[in-house]
């Protein structure tokens, strides 16, 4: 076989020129192409993994539980505002690539809806209609925290304000500018503009772009709304951007190849709506996801390597995290400037989110940091600067992962051993005990 053709020469070839070569060395243009290459082969990785696909099936799962309570709350809502019969048209819109199948789960779905009212469910099952709702919403959260490396969810305060704020607000804003959309495209002056034929082909193309544009934009709202951190509207909008053509052409791919397959009727048979509608389902929850990982990649340049997708920390890192954490709460608190958020310190010290709240944790539970009531929490120095050693702190961290059943008291250790251990401490202690965290934290 020729050597070019080789997959192991051209994945070598790839490696070199894409991940091994210094940034220093490309152009402008070829470091946007170089930086395209690693979000694309970091996303292809990811989904190889299998982490992406399994939560895309665990929110194929939920959205079956959750659609028909989800599109009764929304009807609910709706009603009041006398835009209710608006639910069905949109439900055929979103179906569309499922042909003659999608419009039969449509009106099924429709028939769901009117049939759940709240006077016949009673407040338990109002009660338990509301949950299926929100686990929905939280699983959706969890999801997007997974992929941008984020362990600290929402307050059930938080979770349950932004809730319901997207199930009423939501569809009543979404019906409102369909409306207006639908007005504007009946008035008669518009009408008439669109048979003159230059305007006409300008008004089809716009007509095309815009529902683009609307996908592209209620992705980005997703991606910043959703996952509990800090999202850049940049970073937002450009995974919006390849969400929206990805799902644009799994629409055309869908409707053109699956659903006219007749061998998932042949297969299937009375099941072969729901399946194509499960499938479908998934699909669009890939594509989301895709979307919101390459949100990750494009704002956090760090994390744009080949190592393991889930960072773990040396001991060496997880000391100098945590004096740099406390030095940077100390110097604020110093300074009475506003106190650090969990997402500043991690972009102070240009590491993720994650790795910067397991440190933060440690520092908590070991009473050398204390929270504000602040949404999201901030962070000042658990007691008075001046008694804080550094000694203590780093004694802290250090032992932060111990517990009772495990730490280094209950190893069965040598006597060899534990006069090094000793050795370690006593030098640690002569050249850390004396100096306070204000030494630092008062620095110019």
């Amino acid at each position: 076989m020729n050597n070019a053709f080789n997959p192991a020469h051209i994945k070598q070839l790839f490696l070199d020129k894409v991940w091994h070569t210094a940034e220093a060395q490309f152009s402008a243009n070829q470091a946007r192409l170089v930086t395209i290459l690693r979000i694309t082969h970091l996303v292809i990785r990811d989904l190889l993994e299998g982490m992406v696909t399994l939560r895309a099936m665990g929110l194929v799962y939920t959205t079956i539980l959750a659609l028909v309570p989800l599109l009764a709350v929304s009807f609910s809502v709706l009603k009041g505002f006398g835009v209710h019969n608006q639910i069905e048209p949109l439900l055929l819109n979103l179906f569309l690539p499922l042909g003659d199948k999608g419009v039969e789960l449509a009106a099924v779905i429709i028939k769901f809806v009117d049939n759940t009212r709240a006077g016949i469910l009673g407040s338990l099952g109002l009660i338990l209609l509301m949950y299926t709702v929100v686990s929905l919403l939280q699983k959706i959260e969890q999801s997007f925290n997974y992929t941008w490396r984020v362990s600290q969810h929402r307050s059930i305060g938080q979770r349950f304000s932004n809730y319901i704020t997207v199930v009423l607000v939501g569809p009543v804003l979404l019906f409102t500018a369909l409306g207006i959309s639908a007005s504007v495209s009946n008035v008669s002056f518009i009408q008439d503009a669109m048979q003159i034929e230059s305007i006409g082909v300008v008004a089809k193309f716009f007509g095309t772009l815009i529902p683009m544009l609307l996908v592209t934009l209620t992705f980005t709202f997703v991606y910043i709304f959703v996952p509990n951190t800090k999202v850049h509207f940049t970073s937002a909008f450009i995974g919006a951007v390849v969400a929206a053509v990805l799902w644009d052409i799994s629409s055309w791919a869908f409707s053109s190849f699956v659903v006219g397959s007749a061998k998932y009727t042949a297969i299937y048979s009375a099941f072969a709506s729901a399946i194509i509608f499960f499938i479908w389902l998934y699909i669009n929850w890939l594509i989301l996801l895709i979307g919101c990982t390459i949100v990750f990649y494009h704002q956090n340049p760090s994390q744009r390597n080949l190592s393991s997708q889930r960072a773990t920390l040396s001991n060496r890192l997880k000391e100098s995290i945590a004096l740099n954490i406390m030095v940077l709460v100390g110097k604020h608190y110093h300074a009475h400037k506003t106190p650090w958020s969990i997402c500043e310190l991690a972009e102070k010290m240009n590491i993720n989110e994650d790795l910067c709240s397991t440190v933060v944790n440690h520092l908590c539970a070991r009473q050398l940091l204390k929270e504000t009531a602040d949404l999201p929490p901030a962070y000042l120095p658990a007691y008075d600067m001046d008694t804080l050693s550094l000694y203590d702190i780093m004694t802290a961290i250090r032992a932060a992962e111990e517990s009772d059943t495990l730490s280094i008291q209950t190893v069965n250790a040598e006597d060899e051993v534990l006069a090094i251990e000793q050795i370690i401490e006593d030098a640690l202690a002569e050249k850390l005990k004396g100096r306070s965290l204000k030494d630092l934290a008062s620095k110019e």
